[in-house]
């Protein structure tokens, strides 16, 4: 029989972020394709549910406490994972944050830590994950961008800066490491029912969705599905594209 494209059993992945929301969501859909996943966030306690999840379905997961902002705990993260995982294979760049306001208000401070977490985090991950990828000639980098880097959002400079530094960034880095044999892609999702959503109104749902085309709010598990796609030899020819996961909100 036919191994499955998307199995990644041996393979070693790092998600950022992995303590709630489409992180979480990432590291189980990764752990059940058969990856052990090093699950890196802040919050040690839930990042230990997540692990105890996987445990408990049969995958294999370790957790690593990560500062996105701050690039000791970067290096000190990724060096952490290949000295305990033996390898570093997918990263997964996942971590971020908001700091929503219009552009008249925005104070440097809510510029700089979106910028700094959202894009110079990921930066600096991939950086300290490349060594392990180019001695292995093999590697998977995946970026969660967001609609809102394609199309602009009102309220969101900072959060679309970021988000479309992502995209360009993905594509500059995929050009530098095909010849090893590591893709850099982009999930680019739309609007997911997520913690931060569930605190809208039923109106204000309605409303978001009659921007999407298939009249409804996509599953953190349906991104999740996109990145297990990416992070497999299914994909070993697609590098430098955004993946839309967005029911047709934005179509590029």
């Amino acid at each position: 029989m036919t191994p499955s494209t998307t199995d990644l059993t041996g393979r070693v992945a790092l998600v950022t972020g992995a303590s709630q929301g489409i992180g979480r969501a990432i590291a189980l859909a990764l752990a059940a394709a058969g990856a052990t996943v090093a699950l890196a966030a802040r919050n040690e306690e839930k990042l230990a549910d997540v692990a105890g999840e996987i445990k408990t379905a049969g995958g294999t997961a370790h957790t690593f406490l990560l500062d996105i902002a701050d690039e000791d705990s970067i290096k000190a993260c990724a060096k952490s994972v290949v000295a305990q995982l033996g390898k570093l294979e997918i990263l997964v760049n996942n971590a971020g944050i908001t700091r929503d306001t219009l552009a008249l208000r925005m104070k440097r401070k809510d510029w700089d830590d979106v910028l700094s977490t959202n894009l110079t985090g990921a930066f600096l991950m991939t950086q300290a994950a490349m060594s392990p990828m180019l001695k292995a000639r093999w590697g998977r980098i995946i970026n969660i961008t967001s609609v809102v880097g394609e199309t602009g959002q009102s309220g969101q400079a900072n959060y679309a800066a970021s988000k479309a530094g992502l995209i360009g960034m993905t594509r500059a880095l995929a050009r530098e490491l095909a010849a090893r044999s590591i893709t850099v892609n982009a999930v680019a999702p739309g609007y997911i029912e997520t913690a931060m959503t569930g605190v809208l109104t039923d109106e204000q749902k309605a409303t978001m969705t009659t921007h999407v085309p298939m009249q409804r709010v996509g599953t953190v598990d349906e991104i999740a599905h996109a990145v297990v796609f990416l992070a497999s030899e299914g994909a070993s020819y697609i590098t430098g594209h955004t993946l839309d996961v967005n029911g047709g909100m934005y179509m590029g």
